[in-house]
């Protein structure tokens, strides 16, 4: 398993209860990620919310999306059989998606916005293995997508907040690889995706 060969079957098996702008765009990042890896995911992310052109407030509207389901999907695992170490992983993660949350609806508010609301979600996890799997690929594909928003904020603050952020994920998704024994960092660049590729993969999700 690597960050090129993701779970097609299991990203595109979330599920959200409703679709807002925000998490329109979360799910066809999730699809991005399913069809053409992890690295995908943020050329698609760039030019999906470069579309919407709703600023700082619409790309942290997606950010806390983003966090919705990963507090969500961590606080899921909780109820299936893991093992003390996993179980841990998965409180500990909870507990630092659940922050994030709250530090982005803060800053959206801040700004004026309005956070978006929480969907529901519904994971294909059943057991450690699945959830272990699923965790590696929500992870590769949140870094990815943090990474393809930032260029598009605006705000110097706004940005060291969110790459703040972006740290943790990726120190997340390498926690993550090596409870499934997969070297966290096996290159030393994620490799692009072809403009034409994301441009195709986009056009059908996004209105214009």
């Amino acid at each position: 398993m690597n960050q090129d060969t993701l779970a097609a079957d299991t990203l595109a098996a979330v599920e959200f209860d409703e679709l807002t702008r925000s998490s329109f765009i979360l799910k066809g990042a999730l699809v991005a990620g399913s069809v053409y890896g992890a690295a995908a995911v943020g050329p698609f992310v760039k030019t999906a919310l470069a579309q919407t052109g709703g600023g700082d407030v619409e790309i942290l509207n997606f950010a806390l999306t983003l966090e919705y389901l990963e507090t969500a999907f961590y606080v899921k695992g909780q109820t299936l059989d893991l093992s003390s170490e996993v179980m841990s992983v998965a409180k500990e993660l909870a507990d630092h998606e659940q922050q994030h949350v709250d530090a982005l609806k803060a800053t959206i508010e801040k700004l004026g916005g309005t956070p978006a609301a929480k969907p529901a979600f519904t994971f294909p996890i059943t057991d450690q293995a699945s959830f272990l799997k699923l965790a590696q690929t929500l992870e590769d594909t949140g870094v990815s997508a943090y990474n393809g928003a930032a260029p598009g904020i605006e705000s110097k603050e706004v940005l060291g907040a969110a790459g703040s952020i972006v740290q943790i994920e990726a120190r997340h998704a390498a926690r993550i690889r090596l409870l499934n024994k997969v070297n966290p960092a096996p290159d030393a660049f994620d490799k692009a995706l072809e403009k034409a590729a994301v441009l195709t993969a986009v056009k059908p999700l996004i209105k214009a």
